[in-house]
C-alpha cells in the first residue's frame, strides 16, 4: 500500500503535486484547502475560548470549533479517497477487452468507479460550504486578534468550492446515467449559490473589525 497522502512531508506533497505524477492532483488539493481553511477556523476559536473579554461567545466558539474541527478531519479523508478512487478508476481503464464480455465488464466498471469518482469530489464541495456557516459568527465575535485569519479561511472557501466541483465535472462527461448526471448538477448550482455574496459579507466584517 502506497503511503498515505497525510503521512507526506509537506514538501514531499508539493513535489509530488508538481511531478508528472497523476495524483495528488485537484481534487486532494480542494480538499486539502478546505481542511487547511477549517484549521484556521479551529485555531480562531481556541484563541477566543477561555478569553475574558469574549466570555459571552464562549459557547457558541466551542460549538464553532467542534463543527470546524469534524469538517476538517472529513476533509482530510477526503483528500485521500480521492487518490484512492483515482487509482480504481486507472485499473479500470487497464482491464481487459479482448472478447465482448470483456468490454461490458470493463465499460461496467469504468463507468461504476467514475460514478465514485464523482461523488467523492462532490462530498468536498459539501463539506467546503459548510465551513462558510461558520464564519460570520466568528468574525463577529471572535478574538480580534485573529480576525484576518477568518477572513483567509472564507476567501480559500471561496476557491475551493468551485476548485472541488471541477473535479465532479470532468468526470459527469464521462458517464452514461443521465439521471445522475442531472441530479448532480443540481446539487452544484445549490452549493455554489450565494457563495460569493457570503464570503463578501464575511470579508466586510473581517475588514471593519481590523479598521476599528
Amino acid at each position: 500500500m502506497s503511503e498515505q497522502l497525510l503521512d507526506k512531508r509537506l514538501n514531499e506533497f508539493l513535489n509530488e503535486l508538481a511531478s508528472k505524477a497523476p495524483t495528488p492532483g485537484g481534487g486532494s488539493v480542494a480538499a486539502v484547502t478546505g481542511a487547511m481553511a477549517a484549521g484556521l477556523l479551529v485555531m480562531v476559536c481556541d484563541l477566543t475560548i477561555g478569553k475574558k473579554q469574549y466570555a459571552d461567545f464562549e459557547a457558541e466558539a466551542q460549538a464553532i470549533r467542534e463543527r470546524a474541527e469534524s469538517l476538517r478531519l472529513e476533509l482530510q479523508e477526503l483528500a485521500q479517497r480521492d487518490i484512492d478512487v483515482f487509482e480504481r478508476l486507472s485499473s479500470a481503464y487497464k482491464l481487459p477487452r479482448t472478447t465482448d464480455a470483456d468490454s461490458a465488464n470493463r465499460r461496467a466498471a469504468i463507468q461504476t468507479v467514475t460514478k465514485q469518482a464523482t461523488e467523492i469530489p462532490l462530498q468536498t464541495g459539501r463539506a467546503i460550504a459548510k465551513l462558510l456557516v461558520l464564519c460570520p459568527a466568528l468574525a463577529q465575535s471572535g478574538s480580534r486578534l485573529v480576525v484576518s485569519d477568518v477572513g483567509v479561511a472564507a476567501a480559500l472557501i471561496q476557491s475551493a468550492v468551485p476548485a472541488a466541483l471541477l473535479n465532479v465535472e470532468i468526470n459527469l462527461v464521462s458517464l452514461e446515467d443521465t439521471l445522475f448526471v442531472q441530479e448532480t448538477r443540481a446539487h452544484m448550482k445549490d452549493l455554489t449559490m450565494g457563495i460569493n455574496e457570503e464570503v463578501a459579507d464575511v470579508l466586510k466584517i473581517v475588514g471593519e473589525r481590523i479598521a476599528n
